[in-house]
């Protein structure tokens, strides 16, 4: 029989393998010393304060208990902006598994630190993210906050070459919050030059979603000139929203197009029959090009994509009743869609069309452009009262005697647009992404 002190010392011989476990685990998640930062990963220093070294290591013991239900979910990543989506991401998004890993006060530095731990052991479908704002305030120049987006970015590609990133831009502010205009707009530079040509990012311009007519924050949407209030939230979800149903996490079903009596459907909500790819006149190519100047597609013969569900070049794509013109890795790419017939009567053409932020775009009748954009942000017409951002919008264009009367949502684009006798409609693609849905036709004659 064992006296009371072998029984203490064999409760102490288990107890200790499990408070060195705890110990370990604490650890793991604990925010790094000073001493252990020149070994991490990235540039710049750590952003440290009492509130981020104690959120660091609680919120990530946290996500590391939850991680078998996160896995497979579209993680965002990010600082405070991020975490404040707090637990109504499934609500925003619904239908689509989400996680969130954003920590107030987080730098890029940080989040390349914890990447591996927090993101990428969950095995995420896609990643959201939104960085660098916080590297502005403690000083940081905007080249260290791209070098670590650039670290972010290779370690996403070592892990799955093939996994959807979605980078947002970094969001207006002001100089009193320390993060002067100048500041941000050159980081988002940077980063656009980092992810162009880029085909694993979307790039997202939520820095024009929230900026005021001054290049600062539009108080309209935050509710401390960089913190979001409830409409900033709603309309970051709405901006996000077109670019995760093109890969495939919302709007999974496809949407039946009505067509009224007399009309006939250009686009059969299946596959790009009956549209393709014409010829383009040669362009004259610029002495000095520069980096991020528009590509302007050249098309030597007609490809038209009968039965098929993308263009060649993967540019247009039939989604679950949508065209849509996919954001261009390029920055802007130039190009148009059209159908393969023309037609010579008179008609009204009736289509819905949904635009990511700043997105540019237009609507070919016969041959002239009408400009079909993001039109609050991108213009030209600006003053639209109907106008929905992020959402479908009516576009109705009536042709009569070589005249066209263009209207989006009942308000007039043009009254008297002038157009061929004759002539095939097309879809412009040009920077951010569009769609276009329930195209119809009705001739007149």
């Amino acid at each position: 029989m064992k006296t009371s002190a072998g029984v203490l010392g064999a409760f102490f011989s288990l107890l200790v393998p499990i408070l060195h476990a705890q110990e370990g685990k604490a650890d793991r998640f604990a925010f790094p010393s000073v001493e252990d930062e020149a070994s991490l990963p990235g540039v710049g220093p750590l952003r440290r304060y009492e509130g981020l070294m104690k959120r660091w290591p609680e919120m990530r013991a946290k996500w590391a208990a939850e991680a078998d239900q996160d896995r497979n979910a579209v993680v965002f990543l990010g600082d405070s902006i991020t975490q404040g989506w707090g637990t109504s991401l499934p609500k925003r998004f619904a239908g689509m598994k989400s996680a969130n890993r954003g920590i107030g006060g987080d730098t890029t530095r940080g989040m390349l630190v914890r990447l591996q731990e927090d993101v990428l052991s969950l095995e995420p479908e896609a990643v959201v993210l939104l960085m660098g704002t916080n590297d502005l305030e403690i000083g940081l120049e905007p080249a260290v906050a791209a070098e670590n987006l650039k670290g972010i970015l290779a370690a996403i590609k070592k892990h799955d070459p093939a996994v959807p990133v979605v980078l947002c831009q970094v969001f207006p502010s002001s100089p009193e919050k320390q993060r002067p205009k100048e500041k941000v707009q050159e980081l988002n530079r940077l980063y656009a030059d980092l992810v162009r040509g880029d085909a694993q990012v979307t790039l997202l311009d939520t820095w024009t979603l929230f900026a005021g007519e001054d290049g600062e924050a539009d108080p309209r949407w935050f509710k401390d000139l960089l913190h979001l209030n409830p409409a900033g939230y709603d309309r970051w979800a709405a901006a996000l929203r077109p670019v995760l149903a093109t890969l495939g996490f919302l709007e999974t079903e496809r949407v039946e197009s009505v067509v009224e009596e007399g009309y006939v459907s250009l686009f059969n909500g299946k596959d790009l029959t009956g549209w393709g790819f014409r010829p383009t006149q040669p362009r004259k190519a610029p002495k000095n090009p520069k980096p991020d100047a528009p590509v302007f597609v050249e098309i030597a013969e007609a490809e038209f994509f009968d039965g098929k569900t993308e263009s060649s070049d993967g540019r247009y794509a039939a989604i679950n009743g949508r065209i849509v013109v996919k954001t261009p890795a390029e920055g802007r790419r130039i190009q148009q869609l059209w159908t393969r017939e023309e037609f010579g009567d008179d008609f009204i053409l009736k289509l819905e069309f949904r635009a990511t932020p700043n997105a540019d775009s237009g609507v070919f009748i016969r041959q002239p452009q009408l400009q079909c954009r993001d039109f609050p942000l991108a213009g030209p017409y600006k003053d639209l009262k109907n106008y929905k951002p992020q959402d479908w919008n009516e576009l109705v264009v009536e042709v009569r005697g070589g005249k066209a009367r263009a209207t989006c949502n009942g308000e007039v684009l043009e009254e008297a647009m002038e157009v061929p006798a004759t002539g095939p409609i097309g879809l412009e693609g040009d920077r951010g992404q569009m769609e276009y849905r329930h195209i119809r036709l009705k001739k007149l004659n």
